[in-house]
């Protein structure tokens, strides 16, 4: 049997992020995906237009619909949105016995804002501490914990910020900085650098979801933490070179290249 792995996160109705991005993730690498769907956005290759959070009730009852008849072997959260429903997801995930991967994603790949910022706090106090994994960009890990990464160097100063949180693992994203994709992996005592060459290809929609996704993947097959992201770097460097144009705007990666 397939290995289950659970999407907790917002829907990206141009297929690019999101749950939509999960999923593919999820199928193209071998585990079944589910979800449950926190947020609808009308989202295209051009930005949000529009997002709208779903009451915590009806997070709850889709987690337990799923959880408690199929049940998961690891669960990956994206976009959460407000203070409350990071809080029930939080509460949600300190009972499942599952490794977890947060993505505490802040904004989109446009600039658009996804979480208040209201929630913050909740992102602190009540997420990152069920984390196994947690995967924030620098933009997110600043946004979080203060501190801006401006060079290679600085990623240690920032991981060691988020693990005050209480997150096992900090996968610190460096994809913003020159240079090549590097990004650190610790757990405050090991370190793990991950390097990879920078592909010229501004279709990039959906990195971090199908990151964070493949990483979730990887450790419901059993796989140690290092080597979950290990894997996982090296499906979002694929998927990342054979991004393709869609809509007038930044398209997204290709979640199916190696199926083809």
């Amino acid at each position: 049997m397939l290995p289950n792995v659970l999407t907790v996160a917002g829907s990206d109705s141009g297929g690019g992020a999101g749950i939509q991005a999960d999923l593919k993730t999820m199928l193209a690498l071998g585990v079944h995906g589910m979800s449950v769907v926190t947020a609808v956005t009308a989202q295209n290759s051009l930005g949000v237009q529009g997002a709208w959070e779903l009451p915590a009730e009806a997070v709850r009852a889709q987690y337990r619909s799923v959880v408690d008849d199929i049940g998961v072997q690891a669960v990956k959260t994206g976009m959460l949105a407000t203070a409350p429903l990071v809080e029930a997801v939080a509460e949600l995930l300190a009972g499942t016995e599952a490794p977890v991967v947060v993505d505490p994603v802040g904004v989109s790949k446009h600039g658009d804002s996804l979480l208040a910022a209201s929630a913050l706090d909740s992102v602190r106090g009540a997420l990152l501490p069920v984390a196994t994994v947690a995967t924030p960009n620098l933009d997110e890990v600043a946004q979080i914990t203060g501190v801006r990464v401006e060079r290679e160097d600085d990623l240690r100063e920032a991981a060691g910020a988020l693990l005050a949180f209480g997150p096992r693992w900090a996968l610190i994203k460096g994809g913003h900085l020159a240079g090549d994709a590097v990004d650190l992996l610790t757990d405050g005592t090991e370190e793990h650098w991950l390097r990879a060459p920078r592909h010229d290809n501004r279709h990039t929609h959906g990195t971090g979801c199908t990151l964070a996704s493949a990483v979730a993947a990887g450790l419901a097959k059993g796989l140690t933490v290092p080597q979950a992201v290990r894997a996982a770097k090296e499906y979002v460097t694929g998927a990342i070179a054979a991004g393709f144009a869609l809509g007038a705007g930044i398209g997204p990666v290709d979640h199916g290249w190696r199926l083809r």
